[in-house]
């Protein structure tokens, strides 16, 4: 996270109080001080009082190895997910989803070139990438990032797939600029995409586009297997019509949702809806199917 602001309202404080938060990690659950001013590159004095003053908020706690986040700092992103109100739309047709798919169901956005989990619901089964809330994998190699991507304009992808991931992960897909353009045509003119283990060994999935009420694409939404049970023809078969209904119907709530005027409420009070609560929209037409051959013969990813 850069420290140097573009302009006078830059406030570096907060921006350092972030990268010591953002520096743990699964491989870095406590650091000692030391770690910590080594991880964010501050001088030790200034990472002490970054971490008392968290640890003060509530967000980090002093461990027997040193400093360790606290589940509080899990209301940062809760905020973020809440203040969009995707969640709470989304759930019970993601929960839908899994019953009738047996398999797990994400929701993620795109941040930079990484994809970021915000919702998801799972069941049991072992696979070779652990996913949870705030998980990060490369956008272009997961099926959930390239149905936001195919939806950029050329000028914004290549800015966007400039930056360099922040997942710590290397994906085994690794296309030239050709293949990535004729990739995200396909997912453009076919409305879904798949990946067949192109992120890492035996995870495939499909993902659909999730939109708001002007069409914008917000999110993805995606239905995962692993490889060695569910083959890509019933995947495509079974599952993509289910995941398609589902990415419809909670586009079409969410458009509504949007459209709901609300009113001012008095100060500490939450603003309520000026209408009756929203009845879900009717199912809408899955779209139809385009299954080219060459997807299953030159797709291949992960999420």
């Amino acid at each position: 996270m850069p420290r140097a602001g573009t302009g006078p309202d830059f406030i570096e404080a907060l921006a350092r109080g972030l990268e010591v938060i953002t520096a743990f990690g699964p491989n870095r659950p406590a650091m000692t001080l030391a770690e910590v001013a080594t991880a964010t590159s501050l001088a030790r004095p200034t990472a002490r009082r970054i971490l008392l003053t968290l640890e003060e908020l509530g967000y980090v706690r002093t461990v027997a190895r040193g400093y360790s986040l606290t589940p509080r700092v899990l209301e940062l992103g809760v905020a973020y997910v809440q203040s969009m109100g995707l969640w709470e739309v989304a759930r019970p047709h993601l929960e839908r989803l899994v019953a009738r798919t047996n398999e797990s169901c994400s929701i993620a956005q795109l941040d930079g070139s990484d994809i970021v989990y915000v919702a998801r619901v799972s069941v049991p089964k072992i696979v070779s990438l652990a996913v949870q809330i705030g998980t990060r994998f490369p956008a272009l190699a997961t099926s959930l990032g390239k149905v936001q991507l195919a939806a950029l304009p050329p000028g914004e992808l290549n800015a966007v797939l400039a930056q360099p991931t922040r997942s710590g992960l290397v994906a085994r897909w690794q296309p030239d600029r050709a293949e990535r353009d004729a990739e995200l045509r396909d997912v453009r003119a076919r409305g879904w995409a798949l990946t067949d283990e192109q992120l890492t060994l035996g995870i495939r999935s499909v993902a659909a586009p999730l939109r708001d009420g002007t069409g914008r694409v917000i999110a993805g939404i995606n239905v995962n297997c692993h490889a060695a049970e569910t083959t890509v023809e019933y995947l495509l078969d079974h599952h993509l019509p289910l995941l398609l209904q589902a990415a419809g119907d909670i586009s079409a709530d969410f458009a509504r949702v949007q459209d709901v005027p609300h009113v001012s409420a008095p100060a500490g009070a939450e603003s309520v809806p000026a209408v009756s609560p929203i009845v879900p929209a009717a199912p809408a037409p899955a779209p139809a199917l385009d299954r080219r051959p060459s997807l299953a013969a030159d797709s291949k990813s992960g999420h």
